[in-house]
């Protein structure tokens, strides 16, 4: 059984969320495993998220609300939450999250009963903006393994597969074994950085449903104004990601066997990413002439001129 006394601190970066945040806090501090922490890091607010964060830290004693003084971006806002952190376990969640009641305490079952792992996984339903729900739940084994190629190769498969399977950046971690992991700001940051948890240790997973998560389907262009990255780097996203991968593997821990079976890994989650990408605009053609021979065919119908 996991110690009741090991301090826990879940992250909250936020940036204008004073409508969406009590849910997400409420279902925190209602948490079954009581030693925890919820750090907040307001990245220089303009509506009332400042006031609506103070009135919550003046209620509860867990709650510590800093407040960044000018815009730092996205991704800074996620690594300076978890740099106030003090717990021996982190976990992030975002502003219009909610937790189980039991989503830490069975997280930190799992850590507790195997010392190998660096974080617990769990399912998790998403919800996108169009109020639909979907769930869906890993049920692998390769996370588990010692090997750290296999981990890596698992989670780059996953990559392609589905975005629903696994959700590594909000497991519960140990804090230690990831902060001297570094991120890079770039479109699909949180894939690199799903795939270098791989290799950093094994991770364990919950098949309940402990948290619930908002998914917008953004296009690259949209996310790279809300990364504040270059413009033309949506257009070359798949390529660029590669790269950081490979980068990775170089600075990584391996050894030559290990750096040989990492790069095959990359070039087969690239060749299948662009065969997803094709795949993908081939439909999109295929929807875009049948929706012009139905309008053709409409036209040709019509009354004459």
């Amino acid at each position: 059984m996991p110690s009741t006394d090991v301090l826990v601190s879940i992250c909250l970066p936020v940036r204008n969320g004073a409508s969406r945040l009590e849910p997400v806090v409420q279902s925190i501090l209602a948490q079954d495993h009581a030693d925890l922490e919820l750090i907040i890091s307001d990245n220089a607010s303009s509506d009332g998220t400042e006031d609506v964060c103070r009135a919550l830290a003046a209620a509860d004693r867990r709650i510590a609300y800093h407040r960044q003084p000018e815009n730092i971006g996205l991704l800074n806002n996620f690594i300076a939450a978890m740099r106030l952190a003090r717990g021996t376990f982190i976990r992030w969640v975002g502003d219009d999250d909610w937790l189980a009641p039991n989503c830490l305490s069975q997280s930190l079952e799992v850590l507790a009963a195997d010392q190998r792992l660096i974080l617990v996984t769990m399912g998790m339903a998403y919800v996108g903006d169009d109020g639909v729900t979907e769930t869906a739940d890993y049920r692998g084994r390769a996370l588990a393994s010692d090997d750290p190629i296999e981990r890596f190769t698992e989670m780059l498969r996953l990559l392609n597969d589905s975005h629903l399977l696994i959700d590594p950046l909000y497991g519960l971690m140990r804090r230690e074994a990831i902060m001297s992991i570094p991120r890079r700001n770039m479109l699909r940051e949180d894939q690199i950085f799903a795939a270098k948890l791989a290799l950093a240790g094994p991770w364990g997973h919950v098949h309940e449903v402990l948290g619930r998560r908002g998914w917008r389907d953004e296009s690259r262009p949209v996310l790279a104004r809300r990364l504040g990255v270059p413009a033309w780097t949506a257009r070359a996203a798949t390529m660029l990601q590669g790269c950081e991968l490979l980068r990775w593997v170089r600075q990584a821990d391996l050894d030559p066997d290990q750096r040989r079976r990492a790069r095959k890994a990359v070039l087969r989650w690239y060749v299948g990413r662009q065969q997803l990408t094709m795949s993908h605009r081939a439909r999109r053609l295929a929807g875009a002439a049948r929706l012009g021979a139905r309008r053709g065919v409409s036209g040709a119908s019509g009354p004459a001129g």
